[in-house]
């Protein structure tokens, strides 16, 4: 009954049909490649991702949480603590997809991830801003990569007891960082 009505659309609305193929957004959903994505696609791009020079952090967030949707479903663990940042960004980047279909994640991560390998095989690929160290600070090493500010307490030999001029240091580090491009700011301790 379902082939008959589809026949039925398709003979006297074609206009209608075409014309809904059309919206960019369905688009993706619609096409014949969309949601085709095997087990076999997905296990090929799980190896070349490790092939992969470092795509950074927000593209190694986004395979993370495409690849826990396709193997795990919707987000089900509970949200990690305020100070383990790096589970809570992780969490979060699972949670944001929501109930997205299994089927669907592991075809964006096969995209993705194709599409990674190819502007990595290409010349005009603009390399990862490199680890800089700031200056100014004697009692920190205060470093940028990858939209992360890393602020390291720098006296191990007093086991990074906090001073009053190393209280001073941090705060000015904060500001800075809240003022630059940083997503994350960590603080740690030197071992």
């Amino acid at each position: 009954m379902a082939g008959a009505a589809g026949r039925v659309v398709r003979r006297w609305y074609p206009n209608v049909l075409r014309s809904s193929l059309q919206v960019p957004a369905l688009q993706l959903h619609v096409s014949k490649t969309a949601m085709r994505a095997s087990q076999k696609d997905f296990e090929s791009a799980l190896s070349q991702v490790k092939l992969l020079k470092d795509p950074g952090n927000e593209v190694k967030l986004k395979l993370y949480a495409l690849y826990k949707q396709a193997t795990e479903g919707p987000c089900n663990t509970p949200k990690p603590g305020v100070f383990d940042l790096i589970n809570k960004a992780k969490w979060d980047a699972w949670n944001a997809l929501g109930s997205l279909p299994k089927e669907t994640a592991r075809q964006n991560y096969v995209d993705l991830v194709s599409g990674l390998s190819s502007s990595s095989d290409s010349s005009s690929q603009v390399k990862p801003e490199a680890d800089r160290k700031q200056p100014g600070y004697e009692t920190l090493v205060v470093t940028y990569e990858d939209s992360i500010t890393k602020i390291m307490m720098n006296r191990p030999a007093k086991k990074n007891a906090v001073t009053t001029q190393m209280y001073n240091e941090i705060m000015l580090a904060l500001k800075a960082a809240s003022k630059d491009d940083s997503a994350i700011t960590v603080l740690t301790g030197i071992l």
